[in-house]
Formats: structure tokens, C-alpha cells, sequence
């Protein structure tokens, strides 16, 4: 990654969601989502999500597979997804145009849910990284995600919910700066209404101040009705996790998995092992070693000494994960097994500097797990509904 954009990124990682950055707001009109071209992903036209996903498969024996992943334009639910922090946009806010940066992520985050849920991914005006830049310079601390950015998604989801819902079950998910945004839309627009009986699940990844719990409770704290996901089966409720490499853990420097409340602590839901322990994580990544925003120059992975052809990779055996709590913050501690008899020919990226973890690939080092648990999800979803 160059150094500037590096610099920009921990600026943008370092902040809070508050009230507190003034952004001129009411001089800007309200986006109109009617507009197919203010979605990067929606069902009946071409956009982001509609790329090639096939994955080499790398297996315990070294062998190589190829997995294809074909989207379902019938699916049976729904999945609302808000990208987080990518803008490369010299502006405070992004424009409505899709950059490179805001393809890649969806390709990244979103798509492969598109086996099991129609995907809708709206643009939205959300704070830059030079904004963020900008404001630490200034001596601002907590930049609003809640201006624009949050005026935008709320705009998205009315629209949605009135022209493209119908009823449907929903998975709201998020990383970063969208789970932040995606938060403050469920306490102010979803907890309490009608909406909240149509939420199968919230995957809120990687949220700075993250979500928060009672100590020893599943629910209360940041949501006052949506509980922690504890079983595969169970809908209506939250997954949410920061993930560190287990040897680079939590330290005083960390911006995820904290809470400022003696009485709250961060939540861990590990989405391979949602009753607790450990389990083997399912992570598909960029074959080129891309990441949501570049590390460049990157470094491909391999298989028997030859670059992958599939635009996707997935290792046996590679990763393995459980939720821990340190002296600094609650969070999803990744393995990577690297010994003499593991098949990968590389280790995976997206650490960017002490405190910040794996956030680059909070999501990827799970995305196997997080599709098949919305798959389940939605089937108990769908079987509850059929028994009202």
C-alpha cells in the first residue's frame, strides 16, 4: 500500500460514529433511489455483484479443485449490504459514482451472498478517508458517520421497504463504517416497527465502538431487542466481531472490541462456532492477494509453485478461529496454520498497524461461514414464517 493511502486508512480506522462532526447537510438534496444507477448491486440489471466468483480449492492434501458459485435471482430473502470506508475521494463526502475501490469491496464482501439472498448495495454519500484524514488533522476525533452517510442508507432502506421488500425476509449486513451506519439505522428505524420481524439476521463486522452487551447478557446495551446470534437456527439477531491474528492480539492501541463502559463489553459472535469454542473459519480470498483497499503491491497465491487461475481461493485447513477477551478488548482470534504439511504457498494479509487487527479481511477470513450461516438462517426464517 503507499504510504499515503496507508496513513489515510488508519486516520479513517481511528474514529468513532457520533454526533459531533458537522457536515453541511441540509444544503444537499436528498438522494433519489429511485435511480438504478445510485445502486452498486440490485436485482434486474447488471452492477457489481455480477462477477465471476469461481475458487480453487485447496486442499488438506494439497490437490486443487475448482468451486463454482452461481447467484440465485429467486433467492428467498433478501441481503442489504453497506460497504465500509473505500472512498478514495478527495471530497469530505463520496460522490454517487462507483470507483474502483467501491467495485472491488462488494466483489470482496457482498457477492458470494448472492447464492442465497437477492443483493441490494446502495451508494452512499459516506465520510472519505481523506475527509477522516482531514478532521484528525484538525484535532476532530469522532467524525460523523451519521450526516450524509447515514441519510443516504436511510433513504436506501425506506425505498427498499416500499418497492423491493415485499414482505421478504432481510439480512442487513455491514463492515466498518457501514455496520457503524447499519447500527443507528436498526435502533432508529428497525427496533420496534414492523421492519424487525423481517430481519433474519444483522452481520454488523467490524464496527467502530462495536456492539456492545451487558456483562454476561445476549442482549441489551447498543440494541435493546435484537439478541446475540447463538445458533445457527436462531434469527432476529446480531453477529458481530473484530478479528486479530493470534499472534499480533488486542494491545492499549486498539480501536476494535472496546468498550468505555465498565457495565458493557464488545461482543464476539464467532460465525463458525456461534455456542462459543473454536472452529475452523472457511475464508475465500482474492487469488491476486487484493484486499478491500489496496496493499500493493500484492502477492498471489499459488498452488504447486503456479499462480491460481480462479479470480477466488479457498485453503483447507488454513484458518481456525475463537472469540477471546484480553486486558483491551473482546475479539475473534484467527489462526492461520501455516506448518510443513499445510498446502498454501502464503500467508493471508489485511493487518494494518497495532490496535487495528485484520480489518482489511474481517470479512474474508470468514465469508464461507457467514454464506452457509445465512443459508440456514434463512431456511428457519422461512419455517417460521410458513407456521404463523
Amino acid at each position: 500500500m503507499h504510504m499515503r493511502t496507508l496513513h489515510l486508512v488508519l486516520l479513517a480506522l481511528s474514529v468513532t460514529a457520533t454526533d459531533a462532526f458537522a457536515q453541511a447537510t441540509a444544503a444537499s438534496p436528498p438522494t433519489d433511489y429511485s435511480n438504478p444507477q445510485v445502486w452498486l448491486c440490485r436485482p434486474g440489471r447488471p452492477g457489481a455483484c455480477d462477477v465471476d466468483l469461481s475458487t480453487t480449492v485447496i486442499g488438506r492434501d494439497g490437490r486443487a479443485t475448482v468451486e463454482r458459485a452461481p447467484l440465485d435471482p429467486d433467492a428467498p430473502v433478501d441481503c442489504f449490504y453497506v460497504y465500509p470506508t473505500v472512498s478514495t475521494d478527495t471530497t469530505t463526502n463520496s460522490d454517487l459514482v462507483p470507483n474502483e475501490t467501491e467495485r472491488n469491496v462488494v466483489r470482496l464482501q457482498l457477492a458470494r451472498f448472492g447464492t442465497k439472498c437477492r443483493l441490494f448495495a446502495p451508494m452512499y454519500r459516506q465520510l472519505t478517508l481523506a475527509a477522516m484524514g482531514r478532521a484528525n488533522a484538525a484535532g476532530i476525533e469522532s467524525p460523523d458517520f451519521l450526516g450524509l452517510g447515514y441519510q443516504d442508507v436511510r433513504a436506501a432502506w425506506r425505498h427498499y421497504l416500499a418497492h423491493d421488500n415485499g414482505n421478504r425476509g432481510v439480512v442487513l449486513i455491514g463492515h466498518s463504517q457501514g455496520s457503524a451506519i447499519l447500527i443507528e439505522l436498526i435502533r432508529r428505524e428497525i427496533e420496534g416497527t414492523p421492519a424487525q420481524a423481517r430481519i433474519v439476521s444483522a452481520l454488523l463486522i467490524g464496527a467502530p465502538g462495536g456492539v456492545l452487551v451487558p456483562r454476561g447478557r445476549h442482549v441489551g446495551g447498543t440494541f435493546a431487542h435484537l439478541p446475540l446470534c447463538r445458533a445457527a437456527t436462531q434469527t432476529g439477531c446480531v453477529v458481530a466481531y473484530s478479528s486479530f491474528r493470534s499472534t499480533a492480539p488486542p494491545t492499549a492501541a486498539t480501536r476494535f472490541g472496546m468498550s468505555a463502559d465498565s457495565t458493557l463489553v464488545a461482543t464476539c459472535t464467532n460465525p463458525a462456532a456461534l455456542g462459543g469454542g473454536e472452529a475452523a473459519l472457511n475464508g475465500y480470498f482474492d487469488a491476486k492477494g487484493e484486499t478491500a483497499l489496496p496493499m500493493g503491491p500484492a502477492e498471489p497465491w499459488k498452488v504447486g509453485g503456479q499462480p491460481i487461475a480462479t479470480p477466488m481461493v479457498r485453503v483447507a485447513g488454513l484458518l481456525k478461529a475463537q472469540c477471546k477477551s484480553n486486558t483491551f478488548a473482546t475479539y475473534l482470534d484467527v489462526s492461520v496454520e501455516r506448518g510443513p504439511d499445510s498446502p498454501a504457498s502464503r500467508d493471508i494479509q489485511g493487518d494494518l498497524a497495532e490496535g487495528l487487527g485484520l480489518h482489511l479481511v474481517d470479512m474474508e477470513v470468514a465469508m464461507g461461514n457467514l454464506v452457509d450461516l445465512v443459508g440456514q438462517q434463512s431456511r428457519s426464517y422461512l419455517d417460521k414464517t410458513r407456521r404463523r
